[in-house]
Protein backbone atom coordinates (compact mmCIF):
# COMPACT_ATOMS: atom_id res chain seq x y z
CA UNK A 1 0.00 0.00 0.00
CA UNK A 2 1.49 3.48 -0.96
CA UNK A 3 2.12 5.58 1.71
CA UNK A 4 1.08 9.35 1.53
CA UNK A 5 3.72 11.84 2.41
CA UNK A 6 2.71 14.35 5.17
CA UNK A 7 3.26 18.01 5.48
CA UNK A 8 2.84 20.74 8.49
CA UNK A 9 0.73 23.76 6.72
CA UNK A 10 -0.54 25.39 9.96
CA UNK A 11 0.20 25.92 13.60
CA UNK A 12 -2.08 27.09 16.61
CA UNK A 13 -0.79 27.74 20.35
CA UNK A 14 -2.06 28.91 23.73
CA UNK A 15 0.88 29.20 25.45
CA UNK A 16 1.96 30.63 28.92
CA UNK A 17 4.96 32.68 27.04
CA UNK A 18 2.14 33.87 24.39
CA UNK A 19 -0.74 33.43 22.55
CA UNK A 20 -0.49 32.54 18.69
CA UNK A 21 2.94 31.22 16.90
CA UNK A 22 4.78 34.80 16.21
CA UNK A 23 4.55 35.68 20.33
CA UNK A 24 4.87 32.17 21.17
CA UNK A 25 8.25 31.94 19.07
CA UNK A 26 9.72 35.32 19.99
CA UNK A 27 9.25 34.54 23.75
CA UNK A 28 10.83 31.06 23.32
CA UNK A 29 13.99 32.81 21.59
CA UNK A 30 14.28 35.30 24.27
CA UNK A 31 14.22 32.77 26.85
CA UNK A 32 11.10 34.31 28.18
CA UNK A 33 10.08 33.03 31.10
CA UNK A 34 5.38 31.70 32.36
CA UNK A 35 6.15 30.81 35.46
CA UNK A 36 4.92 32.68 38.11
CA UNK A 37 2.62 32.50 41.46
CA UNK A 38 -0.96 30.21 41.11
CA UNK A 39 -3.32 33.12 40.71
CA UNK A 40 -6.20 30.75 39.33
CA UNK A 41 -6.11 29.55 43.38
CA UNK A 42 -4.87 30.50 46.35
CA UNK A 43 -1.88 28.09 46.62
CA UNK A 44 -0.60 29.14 50.34
CA UNK A 45 -1.95 25.71 51.69
CA UNK A 46 -0.35 23.88 48.73
CA UNK A 47 3.46 22.28 48.67
CA UNK A 48 3.77 23.84 45.70
CA UNK A 49 2.95 27.10 45.04
CA UNK A 50 3.74 28.16 41.12
CA UNK A 51 2.52 27.16 37.91
CA UNK A 52 2.83 28.50 33.90
CA UNK A 53 -0.47 29.74 33.75
CA UNK A 54 -1.47 31.73 30.28
CA UNK A 55 -2.16 34.98 30.59
CA UNK A 56 -4.45 37.31 28.85
CA UNK A 57 -6.34 35.25 27.24
CA UNK A 58 -9.93 36.04 26.66
CA UNK A 59 -11.92 33.68 24.95
CA UNK A 60 -14.63 36.11 23.46
CA UNK A 61 -12.35 36.63 20.74
CA UNK A 62 -11.92 33.39 20.24
CA UNK A 63 -16.17 31.94 20.54
CA UNK A 64 -19.06 33.73 20.95
CA UNK A 65 -20.09 34.78 24.41
CA UNK A 66 -23.37 31.83 24.49
CA UNK A 67 -20.52 29.32 23.49
CA UNK A 68 -17.68 29.62 26.18
CA UNK A 69 -20.44 29.65 29.02
CA UNK A 70 -21.18 26.28 27.90
CA UNK A 71 -16.97 25.23 26.91
CA UNK A 72 -14.56 24.66 29.90
CA UNK A 73 -11.39 26.38 29.32
CA UNK A 74 -9.14 23.46 27.86
CA UNK A 75 -12.30 23.81 25.16
CA UNK A 76 -12.26 27.32 24.73
CA UNK A 77 -8.14 27.01 23.82
CA UNK A 78 -8.33 23.67 21.36
CA UNK A 79 -10.97 25.80 19.73
CA UNK A 80 -8.06 28.96 19.91
CA UNK A 81 -5.36 27.11 18.72
CA UNK A 82 -7.45 25.30 15.74
CA UNK A 83 -8.44 28.50 14.50
CA UNK A 84 -5.27 29.70 14.33
CA UNK A 85 -4.15 26.96 12.61
CA UNK A 86 -6.56 26.92 9.82
CA UNK A 87 -5.87 30.83 9.69
CA UNK A 88 -1.90 29.64 9.44
CA UNK A 89 -2.70 27.23 6.50
CA UNK A 90 -4.97 29.36 4.50
CA UNK A 91 -7.92 26.58 4.76
CA UNK A 92 -10.06 29.25 5.52
CA UNK A 93 -9.81 30.74 1.94
CA UNK A 94 -9.26 27.19 0.31
CA UNK A 95 -11.90 24.34 -1.04
CA UNK A 96 -11.43 21.15 0.24
CA UNK A 97 -13.23 17.90 0.91
CA UNK A 98 -15.34 17.98 4.42
CA UNK A 99 -15.42 14.60 4.28
CA UNK A 100 -11.81 14.07 4.11
CA UNK A 101 -10.84 16.81 7.25
CA UNK A 102 -10.69 15.24 10.55
CA UNK A 103 -9.66 16.42 13.87
CA UNK A 104 -8.11 14.42 16.51
CA UNK A 105 -7.16 16.60 19.71
CA UNK A 106 -6.60 15.21 22.79
CA UNK A 107 -6.72 15.86 26.60
CA UNK A 108 -5.26 14.09 29.58
CA UNK A 109 -7.84 15.78 32.17
CA UNK A 110 -10.52 17.15 30.30
CA UNK A 111 -12.90 19.43 32.47
CA UNK A 112 -11.12 20.29 35.55
CA UNK A 113 -13.09 23.45 36.77
CA UNK A 114 -16.16 22.27 35.58
CA UNK A 115 -15.93 18.80 37.57
CA UNK A 116 -14.53 20.75 40.74
CA UNK A 117 -17.25 23.35 40.46
CA UNK A 118 -19.93 20.78 39.91
CA UNK A 119 -18.79 18.30 42.42
CA UNK A 120 -18.98 21.83 44.99
CA UNK A 121 -22.61 22.78 43.45
CA UNK A 122 -23.84 18.76 44.43
CA UNK A 123 -22.41 19.09 47.41
CA UNK A 124 -23.74 22.54 48.83
CA UNK A 125 -27.13 22.65 46.70
CA UNK A 126 -27.97 19.16 45.63
CA UNK A 127 -28.18 17.64 41.81
CA UNK A 128 -31.05 20.35 40.56
CA UNK A 129 -27.92 22.82 41.34
CA UNK A 130 -26.30 20.98 38.17
CA UNK A 131 -25.84 22.28 35.25
CA UNK A 132 -27.17 20.58 32.11
CA UNK A 133 -24.02 21.73 30.38
CA UNK A 134 -22.01 19.92 33.10
CA UNK A 135 -21.30 16.85 30.59
CA UNK A 136 -20.46 18.26 27.86
CA UNK A 137 -18.09 20.84 29.42
CA UNK A 138 -16.24 17.54 31.05
CA UNK A 139 -15.66 15.07 28.93
CA UNK A 140 -11.93 15.47 27.20
CA UNK A 141 -13.08 14.63 23.79
CA UNK A 142 -15.58 17.57 23.60
CA UNK A 143 -12.30 19.80 22.72
CA UNK A 144 -11.93 17.39 19.56
CA UNK A 145 -15.70 17.63 19.12
CA UNK A 146 -16.24 21.31 19.49
CA UNK A 147 -13.64 21.81 16.81
CA UNK A 148 -14.83 19.71 14.27
CA UNK A 149 -18.84 21.12 15.27
CA UNK A 150 -17.35 24.81 14.26
CA UNK A 151 -15.80 23.91 11.46
CA UNK A 152 -18.41 21.26 9.81
CA UNK A 153 -15.16 18.50 9.62
CA UNK A 154 -16.68 15.61 9.04
CA UNK A 155 -13.57 13.06 8.63
CA UNK A 156 -12.05 10.84 11.30
CA UNK A 157 -12.36 11.84 15.09
CA UNK A 158 -11.00 11.11 18.27
CA UNK A 159 -9.73 12.41 21.64
CA UNK A 160 -6.67 10.55 22.89
CA UNK A 161 -5.64 10.57 26.37
CA UNK A 162 -2.52 8.97 27.70
CA UNK A 163 -1.60 11.31 30.13
CA UNK A 164 1.07 13.61 29.30
CA UNK A 165 2.39 12.06 25.52
CA UNK A 166 -1.25 12.45 24.40
CA UNK A 167 -0.38 15.47 22.15
CA UNK A 168 2.24 13.69 20.56
CA UNK A 169 0.12 10.40 20.10
CA UNK A 170 -2.86 12.49 18.91
CA UNK A 171 -0.39 13.92 15.71
CA UNK A 172 1.10 10.62 15.25
CA UNK A 173 -2.08 8.90 15.00
CA UNK A 174 -3.45 12.09 12.70
CA UNK A 175 -0.35 11.20 10.89
CA UNK A 176 -0.73 7.63 10.06
CA UNK A 177 -4.22 8.73 9.27
CA UNK A 178 -3.36 10.94 6.22
CA UNK A 179 -0.22 8.34 5.32
CA UNK A 180 -2.76 5.65 4.74
CA UNK A 181 -4.93 7.66 2.65
CA UNK A 182 -8.24 8.18 4.55
CA UNK A 183 -7.41 12.08 4.59
CA UNK A 184 -5.86 14.75 3.25
CA UNK A 185 -6.06 17.03 6.09
CA UNK A 186 -5.82 16.38 10.05
CA UNK A 187 -5.91 19.19 12.71
CA UNK A 188 -4.78 17.79 15.72
CA UNK A 189 -2.88 18.32 19.01
CA UNK A 190 -3.80 18.54 22.33
CA UNK A 191 -5.40 20.81 25.16
CA UNK A 192 -5.24 21.23 28.89
CA UNK A 193 -6.61 23.64 31.51
CA UNK A 194 -5.73 21.88 35.15
CA UNK A 195 -4.48 24.35 37.17
CA UNK A 196 -7.03 24.04 39.62
CA UNK A 197 -7.51 22.85 43.18
CA UNK A 198 -8.20 19.08 43.14
CA UNK A 199 -6.05 18.37 40.10
CA UNK A 200 -2.67 20.73 41.20
CA UNK A 201 -3.45 19.29 44.67
CA UNK A 202 -3.42 15.57 43.34
CA UNK A 203 0.07 16.56 41.33
CA UNK A 204 1.77 17.83 44.78
CA UNK A 205 0.33 14.66 46.32
CA UNK A 206 2.84 12.35 43.83
CA UNK A 207 5.23 14.81 45.29
CA UNK A 208 6.63 15.22 41.45
CA UNK A 209 6.06 18.79 41.46
CA UNK A 210 9.05 21.95 42.32
CA UNK A 211 8.89 22.88 45.78
CA UNK A 212 10.85 25.89 45.02
CA UNK A 213 8.78 28.21 46.72
CA UNK A 214 10.95 30.82 47.42
CA UNK A 215 12.53 31.38 43.72
CA UNK A 216 9.29 30.49 41.19
CA UNK A 217 10.82 31.43 38.54
CA UNK A 218 13.61 29.26 38.83
CA UNK A 219 11.87 26.23 39.47
CA UNK A 220 11.36 24.72 36.24
CA UNK A 221 15.03 23.59 35.48
CA UNK A 222 15.50 20.73 33.42
CA UNK A 223 18.74 18.82 33.37
CA UNK A 224 19.99 21.07 36.10
CA UNK A 225 21.70 19.45 38.70
CA UNK A 226 19.35 21.04 41.50
CA UNK A 227 16.19 20.61 40.11
CA UNK A 228 13.44 19.24 42.04
CA UNK A 229 10.64 18.34 40.17
CA UNK A 230 8.12 19.92 37.06
CA UNK A 231 5.73 23.19 37.10
CA UNK A 232 2.47 22.51 35.96
CA UNK A 233 0.94 24.52 33.00
CA UNK A 234 -1.83 25.03 30.96
CA UNK A 235 -2.30 25.44 27.44
CA UNK A 236 -3.22 23.92 23.32
CA UNK A 237 -1.13 23.13 20.43
CA UNK A 238 -2.72 22.65 17.34
CA UNK A 239 -1.20 21.77 14.07
CA UNK A 240 -2.88 21.28 10.77
CA UNK A 241 -1.17 18.20 9.10
CA UNK A 242 -1.73 17.60 4.96
CA UNK A 243 -1.55 15.36 2.94
CA UNK A 244 1.69 16.95 0.93
CA UNK A 245 0.61 16.53 -2.87
CA UNK A 246 -2.64 18.39 -1.60
CA UNK A 247 -0.48 21.17 0.16
CA UNK A 248 1.37 21.34 -3.20
CA UNK A 249 -1.92 21.68 -5.37
CA UNK A 250 -2.51 24.57 -3.59
CA UNK A 251 1.03 26.25 -3.32
CA UNK A 252 0.49 26.89 0.66
CA UNK A 253 3.62 27.32 2.68
CA UNK A 254 4.82 24.24 3.78
CA UNK A 255 6.36 24.22 7.56
CA UNK A 256 8.52 20.85 7.26
CA UNK A 257 7.54 17.36 6.70
CA UNK A 258 6.40 14.87 9.32
CA UNK A 259 8.34 11.85 8.59
CA UNK A 260 8.34 9.31 11.39
CA UNK A 261 6.10 8.55 15.03
CA UNK A 262 6.78 5.67 17.39
CA UNK A 263 4.50 4.45 20.41
CA UNK A 264 5.90 1.98 23.09
CA UNK A 265 5.13 1.72 26.53
CA UNK A 266 7.06 0.91 29.41
CA UNK A 267 4.66 -1.29 30.85
CA UNK A 268 6.59 -0.55 34.48
CA UNK A 269 5.25 2.30 36.65
CA UNK A 270 1.98 4.36 37.34
CA UNK A 271 4.42 7.32 37.49
CA UNK A 272 7.81 6.77 37.73
CA UNK A 273 10.02 5.98 34.03
CA UNK A 274 11.85 2.44 33.64
CA UNK A 275 15.54 3.09 35.47
CA UNK A 276 17.11 1.96 32.08
CA UNK A 277 14.78 3.86 29.76
CA UNK A 278 14.35 0.99 27.92
CA UNK A 279 10.31 2.21 26.79
CA UNK A 280 12.16 5.63 25.70
CA UNK A 281 15.12 3.77 23.77
CA UNK A 282 12.09 1.75 22.13
CA UNK A 283 10.05 4.38 20.84
CA UNK A 284 12.95 6.28 19.51
CA UNK A 285 14.41 3.36 17.55
CA UNK A 286 10.88 2.75 16.64
CA UNK A 287 9.80 6.69 15.22
CA UNK A 288 13.91 6.39 13.45
CA UNK A 289 13.21 3.33 11.48
CA UNK A 290 10.12 4.36 10.55
CA UNK A 291 11.29 7.63 9.09
CA UNK A 292 13.67 5.34 7.27
CA UNK A 293 16.66 7.27 8.45
CA UNK A 294 19.88 7.02 10.66
CA UNK A 295 20.37 7.92 13.93
CA UNK A 296 23.11 10.31 13.02
CA UNK A 297 20.55 11.63 10.76
CA UNK A 298 19.59 13.42 13.90
CA UNK A 299 20.38 16.93 14.94
CA UNK A 300 18.52 18.18 17.59
CA UNK A 301 15.92 16.60 19.98
CA UNK A 302 13.40 18.49 21.68
CA UNK A 303 13.56 16.51 24.14
CA UNK A 304 10.75 15.83 27.37
CA UNK A 305 12.97 17.26 29.84
CA UNK A 306 10.31 17.60 32.64
CA UNK A 307 12.66 18.74 35.34
CA UNK A 308 12.26 16.28 37.33
CA UNK A 309 15.24 13.99 39.30
CA UNK A 310 13.90 10.51 37.40
CA UNK A 311 12.73 11.96 33.80
CA UNK A 312 15.64 14.17 32.95
CA UNK A 313 18.13 11.44 33.73
CA UNK A 314 16.20 8.32 32.44
CA UNK A 315 15.58 10.29 29.57
CA UNK A 316 19.97 11.47 28.76
CA UNK A 317 20.47 7.93 29.31
CA UNK A 318 17.81 6.65 26.61
CA UNK A 319 19.31 9.09 24.03
CA UNK A 320 22.94 8.22 24.72
CA UNK A 321 22.07 4.71 24.43
CA UNK A 322 19.93 4.96 20.74
CA UNK A 323 22.52 7.32 19.14
CA UNK A 324 25.90 6.28 21.21
CA UNK A 325 28.96 8.25 21.37
CA UNK A 326 26.78 10.17 18.48
CA UNK A 327 24.67 11.29 21.11
CA UNK A 328 27.27 13.87 22.27
CA UNK A 329 27.31 15.72 18.91
CA UNK A 330 23.26 16.80 19.30
CA UNK A 331 21.84 19.42 20.30
CA UNK A 332 19.11 19.22 23.17
CA UNK A 333 16.90 21.69 24.75
CA UNK A 334 13.66 21.20 27.05
CA UNK A 335 11.05 24.65 26.56
CA UNK A 336 9.39 23.06 29.78
CA UNK A 337 11.76 25.50 31.80
CA UNK A 338 9.62 28.26 30.16
CA UNK A 339 6.18 27.06 29.25
CA UNK A 340 6.16 24.45 32.34
CA UNK A 341 4.47 20.79 31.87
CA UNK A 342 1.59 21.16 29.88
CA UNK A 343 0.67 17.54 30.22
CA UNK A 344 -1.40 16.34 27.63
CA UNK A 345 -1.13 19.39 25.50
CA UNK A 346 2.95 19.52 26.08
CA UNK A 347 3.62 17.14 23.26
CA UNK A 348 1.55 19.06 20.94
CA UNK A 349 3.21 22.74 21.60
CA UNK A 350 6.88 21.17 21.91
CA UNK A 351 5.83 19.51 18.41
CA UNK A 352 5.15 23.26 17.16
CA UNK A 353 8.40 24.20 18.43
CA UNK A 354 10.28 21.04 16.99
CA UNK A 355 9.08 22.28 13.87
CA UNK A 356 9.97 26.07 14.51
CA UNK A 357 13.53 24.68 14.72
CA UNK A 358 12.99 23.04 11.75
CA UNK A 359 11.77 25.49 9.58
CA UNK A 360 13.43 28.83 10.99
CA UNK A 361 17.21 26.86 11.95
CA UNK A 362 16.93 28.29 15.29
CA UNK A 363 16.74 26.13 18.43
CA UNK A 364 15.60 27.75 21.47
CA UNK A 365 17.19 27.44 25.20
CA UNK A 366 16.91 25.55 28.54
CA UNK A 367 15.88 28.50 30.40
CA UNK A 368 17.38 28.21 34.23
CA UNK A 369 20.63 25.97 33.77
CA UNK A 370 22.95 26.45 36.36
CA UNK A 371 24.92 23.43 37.54
CA UNK A 372 25.60 20.20 35.17
CA UNK A 373 24.76 17.15 36.64
CA UNK A 374 26.89 14.10 35.70
CA UNK A 375 24.07 12.01 35.20
CA UNK A 376 22.53 14.47 32.13
CA UNK A 377 26.21 14.59 30.33
CA UNK A 378 24.87 15.54 26.51
CA UNK A 379 24.63 19.06 24.86
CA UNK A 380 21.93 21.03 26.28
CA UNK A 381 21.07 24.40 24.55
CA UNK A 382 20.87 26.64 27.53
CA UNK A 383 20.20 29.94 28.40
CA UNK A 384 20.29 31.54 25.15
CA UNK A 385 19.15 30.37 21.67
CA UNK A 386 21.71 28.79 19.05
CA UNK A 387 21.88 28.97 15.10
CA UNK A 388 21.65 25.54 13.83
CA UNK A 389 20.67 24.29 10.50
CA UNK A 390 18.47 21.73 11.67
CA UNK A 391 17.15 19.11 8.62
CA UNK A 392 15.88 16.42 10.87
CA UNK A 393 15.05 16.94 14.84
CA UNK A 394 13.20 14.60 17.26
CA UNK A 395 10.59 16.01 19.53
CA UNK A 396 10.27 13.16 22.76
CA UNK A 397 6.97 12.86 24.76
CA UNK A 398 6.99 10.59 28.02
CA UNK A 399 3.55 9.94 30.08
CA UNK A 400 2.76 8.85 33.63
CA UNK A 401 1.71 5.35 33.07
CA UNK A 402 4.51 4.58 30.95
CA UNK A 403 3.14 5.62 27.48
CA UNK A 404 6.01 6.64 25.54
CA UNK A 405 5.80 8.64 22.08
CA UNK A 406 8.20 9.99 19.21
CA UNK A 407 7.79 12.40 16.50
CA UNK A 408 10.50 13.19 13.68
CA UNK A 409 10.34 16.30 11.36
CA UNK A 410 12.70 17.05 8.33
CA UNK A 411 12.94 20.17 6.76
CA UNK A 412 10.95 20.78 3.10
CA UNK A 413 13.05 21.19 0.48
CA UNK A 414 10.56 23.18 -1.88
CA UNK A 415 10.38 21.54 -5.20
CA UNK A 416 10.67 17.81 -4.25
CA UNK A 417 6.99 16.37 -4.58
Amino acid sequence: MKEHRVAVTGLGVVTPVGVGIEEFWEGLKAGRNGVSRVTHFDPTDFSSHMAAEVKDFDPKEWVDAKSVRRMDRFTQFSLASSKMALEDSGLFDASFDENRAGVIIGSGIGGSDTIEKAHSSLSEKGPKSLNPFFVSKALINMAACAVSIKYGLKGPLSAPSVACSTGANAIGEAFRIIQRGDADIMLTGGSEACVTPLAFGGFCATRSMSRRNDCVEKASRPFDRNRDGFVMGEGAGVVVLEKLAHAHSRGVRIYAELVGYGNAADAFHFTAPEPNGEGMVRVMRKTIKDAHINPEDIEYINAHGTSTVLNDKTESKAIMKVFGEYAKKLKLSSIKSMIGHLLAAAGAVEFVSTVMSVYTGIVPPTINYEESDPECPLDYVVNGVEAVDVKMAMSNSFGFGGGNACLIVKKNIGAEK
